[in-house]
């Protein structure tokens, strides 16, 4: 059973309904502050500091850290912001690796960026791993992988409640994408090295697709044509066709892959590359690897700005992310964060 913690708020818990009804009604009055960015808060960019158990925000126009949230649990690894750029869900996946021994987290932490606090929780009642959180594109719904059920869990982000499952056939489904239009996912799954295809309509497992002995991280491109997974055991990419459910091509790359976004315009590809401290640049109307870029050790995440000006690489030995200006291909920034920075989030302003 799903327990939702007493710390929720009734602004949160508020049905999604009503919250909707009293959105628009502001908007038609004229209620002061709603719809507007001008309440004053810009942009920021989220990071999830598995070491230190805490959750960075960092303003983009400064590159500085202005807040830490304490995420009370062992330990979060990503995390994702609502569309209106108030909260953040983190999942608390355990105190180890992919695969490996160790506890078996249950919770999803729900912070407000205003106040800078968890508001609310998410129990699932037993050990699940929840790792990789994803925002429906069309419907707004929370989609969750959570590994030991073999499953991604659906959840409402406004009630917090468990709204369902959808299968994924495979152990260790790590990461999770959601195609443009919100009808189909995708998730790594790590060991088994394959990636499951999912029906987001129907709730239902399309295909497992074999692409490598093991596999880490997943992406998109913005036309919804490749998806892209990282092969932990030879440097390439693997590039699977989603119209039909196929590998396509393998992308040779200089080391082993990682976290991977694609620009706003959909030309590039940004890879990290752990192994040799670099980010990896893939021409995706080649589909080659064009250019690198030397980042501190261990790059891990990589996030697009949504205006396309800057890439984001979690470096998490160095506490660090960098900023990477896509126009000169060049560490623009190093910005401070905390212990093990790995999972980054984009939060729009207000």
């Amino acid at each position: 059973m799903t327990n939702v913690s007493s710390q929720v708020t009734g602004r949160l818990t508020m049905p999604f309904a009503r919250g909707l009804a009293l959105a628009c009604a502001g908007l038609l009055l004229g209620w002061p502050g709603v719809g507007r960015a001008a309440e004053g808060t810009g942009a920021r960019l989220l990071v999830d500091n598995k070491g230190d158990c805490t959750m960075s925000i960092i303003d983009p126009a400064s590159n500085q850290q202005i807040a830490t949230i304490p995420e009370d649990g062992v330990t979060g690894h990503e995390v994702v912001a609502s569309p209106d750029g108030r909260r953040a869900f983190v999942p608390i996946y355990g105190n180890s690796g992919v695969g490996k021994p160790g506890t078996d987290g249950q919770l999803i932490r729900v912070m407000d960026l205003e106040q800078k606090s968890i508001v609310g929780t998410i129990d699932f009642g037993r050990g699940v791993r929840p790792h990789c959180a994803r925002i429906g594109p069309r419907n707004g719904l929370l989609y969750v992988t959570t590994e030991l059920d073999k499953c991604v869990t659906i959840i409402d982000p406004g009630t917090l409640k468990i709204l369902g499952t959808v299968p994924t056939g495979q152990a260790q489904s790590h990461m999770l994408i959601i195609s443009s239009d919100g009808r189909r996912g995708f998730t790594a799954n790590v060991e088994p090295g394959t990636v499951s295809v999912l029906d987001l309509e129907l709730n239902k497992l399309l295909k497992v697709i074999p692409v490598c002995p093991n596999t880490q991280r997943i992406a998109i491109s913005r036309d919804d044509r490749w998806v892209f997974t990282a092969d932990q055991t030879k440097p390439q990419l693997v590039v699977i066709d989603t119209a039909k459910q196929e590998v396509a091509k393998r992308i040779d790359l200089p080391s082993s892959a990682y976290g991977t976004d694609v620009t706003p315009d959909g030309r590039y590809l940004i890879a990290a590359l752990p192994g040799s401290n670099q980010v990896g640049v893939v021409d995706l109307q080649t589909l080659t690897c064009v250019r690198t870029i030397p980042v501190p050790a261990e790059p891990q995440e990589v996030l697009v700005r949504p205006d396309g000006a800057v890439a984001y690489v979690s470096c998490i030995t160095s506490r660090q992310v960098a900023a990477i200006d896509l126009k000169t291909w060049s560490v623009s920034a190093l910005i401070a964060a905390g212990k093990g920075a790995d999972g980054l989030a984009w939060a729009a302003a207000r």
